[in-house]
């Protein structure tokens, strides 16, 4: 199975300091759903894995985040892409949880649920906890320069990265690398 695990907010979305509370706030990236539609085109299941602490800190409810993702899947729908799944965690910070990134646990249930071996799977967000969850499932991490990625344009990664971070202008890049490499490789066993 070929699998792919994003960040939400500052990956396909647009990041908010304020947090995204309700489906108006939840505005598309350029480029992003029609990646996402690539991936899907290409034979790729695209999981999502999202702090959500807003739920936690009481900024928004239940019914919010489902119409949030009911705009996201509606969306991507219109330009023939889809999320297979959506993984978050709805704690606060100061709830210590095993499923709040940095820690690996959304990684961990996202394995469980597709029985997929985590080594190599590609996951791809804007911020340093999204590469550190991700490195210590065993994903190879991508780091976008969208959302809070953008603070990295230009310069070296600071060394709390995981090593072997690989870095993007986008979501979109993201997905021509995966596809490119994909390609490269298919020739490389048919030759």
């Amino acid at each position: 199975m070929k699998i792919v695990i994003l960040d939400r907010n500052g990956t396909l979305n647009v990041h908010r300091e304020d947090f995204v509370k309700s489906d108006i706030e939840w505005t598309p990236l350029p480029g992003a759903l029609e990646a996402v539609a690539r991936l899907n085109h290409a034979g790729w299941h695209v999981v999502i894995a999202s702090n959500q602490s807003g739920l936690g800190r009481g900024l928004f409810d239940m019914a919010s985040l489902n119409a949030m993702h009911a705009k996201m899947h509606k969306m991507l729908a219109a330009v023939g892409g889809r999320v297979d799944a959506v993984f978050y965690c709805p704690h606060s910070p100061d709830e210590n949880c095993e499923c709040r990134k940095p820690k690996p646990g959304l990684f961990l249930q996202i394995a469980e649920r597709y029985g997929v071996d985590l080594a190599h799977v590609p996951t791809a967000g804007d911020s340093l906890r999204d590469m550190q969850a991700g490195a210590a499932a065993g994903c190879e991490p991508h780091l976008l320069l969208t959302g809070m990625g953008a603070a990295c344009r230009g310069i070296p990664l600071p060394p709390e990265y995981p090593p072997n971070t690989r870095v993007h202008e986008d979501l979109a890049a993201f997905v021509d690398f995966l596809l490119e490499r994909e390609e490269r490789n298919a020739l490389n066993v048919a030759v």
